[in-house]
């Protein structure tokens, strides 16, 4: 029988980062459902906070040399590999020099958060795709990890719809208590609109207020686990109100979690594909 196939991405990871619980989590998930059968590969930035020669990266050429395209403007995409300490896996870092080579990752030393952070979201998503499709692999399931990944589910259902690779993909979003992105203005909306999108298709990702990336990354999910024991009141308020028809795990304490996410991903690959 065929392993079924788990893509993660994650804007953190164990050891490399250690910004929230995303990082452990991201770090024991991938192991764990690997040595319960599955095949697995795990994507995330590659910041300029993490030491390569430490961690022995080093890039993937066959898989480089691709240009994102991010408002009007192209950005080299450079891959690169580590082997995982300990563990039988290979985590993909997705480089590029004006997005990542800076020594912190989401602020500055002031505490400000970058002003192109929602650049670097886009560039980060869409690339995401793009390597997948380099693979040649086609993943059951695409498990999304924290507020930079959160454009991942609208891609793959709107602008890579008709890619072969993810037809019969069960996209899942795990939602942290974070709103880092409050400071994004409505320029972020234009600019998402990748592959001849329309902004229109990126409604759920607003409120009358502003962005709010875990609503539209929640709308356009198959499927969503709640990774904060608890969340601000709006993003609670947000989940409460769109996941009225979708499988929802609720926050799994430290030593049950990787058990139940195991067993909601065998669930959700038990559903038919929606067409």
């Amino acid at each position: 029988m065929e392993k079924k196939k788990v893509l993660i991405v994650t804007q953190e990871m164990q050891p490399y980062t250690a910004l929230s619980e995303i990082s452990e989590i991201a770090r024991r998930l991938p192991q764990y459902v690997q040595e319960k059968g599955m095949e697995i590969r795990v994507l995330m930035p590659r910041y300029g906070t993490i030491n390569e020669r430490r961690h022995r990266l080093h890039e993937v050429v066959r898989l480089s040399g691709m240009n994102i395209i991010v408002d009007d403007d192209d950005f080299p995409l450079i891959i690169k590999v580590a082997s995982l300490p300990g563990a039988r896996m290979q985590v993909y870092f997705l480089d590029n020099e004006d997005f990542f080579k800076r020594k912190s990752v989401f602020e500055d030393d002031q505490g400000k958060p970058f002003d192109d952070n929602p650049d670097r979201m886009i560039f980060f998503c869409k690339g995401v795709i793009e390597t997948v499709k380099k693979f040649g692999w086609s993943p059951d399931i695409v498990h999304c990890h924290g507020w930079m990944t959160s454009l991942v589910p609208l891609y793959l259902k709107t602008a890579y719809k008709a890619e072969a690779l993810f037809q019969n993909s069960k996209v899942v979003y795990s939602i942290y208590n974070s709103d880092f992105h409050k400071d994004f203005d409505n320029s972020f909306i234009s600019k998402a609109s990748i592959n001849n999108l329309e902004e229109s298709d990126l409604v759920g990702y607003q409120n009358g207020m502003g962005i709010t990336l875990h609503k539209g990354a929640v709308s356009m999910s198959d499927a969503i686990i709640k990774g904060s024991e608890t969340l601000n009141e709006n993003i609670q308020k947000e989940l409460d109100t769109l996941t009225v028809d979708k499988p929802i795990l609720e926050y799994q304490g430290e030593d049950e979690y990787l058990s139940a996410y195991l067993e909601f991903f065998n669930s959700l690959l038990e559903q038919p594909v929606e067409e």
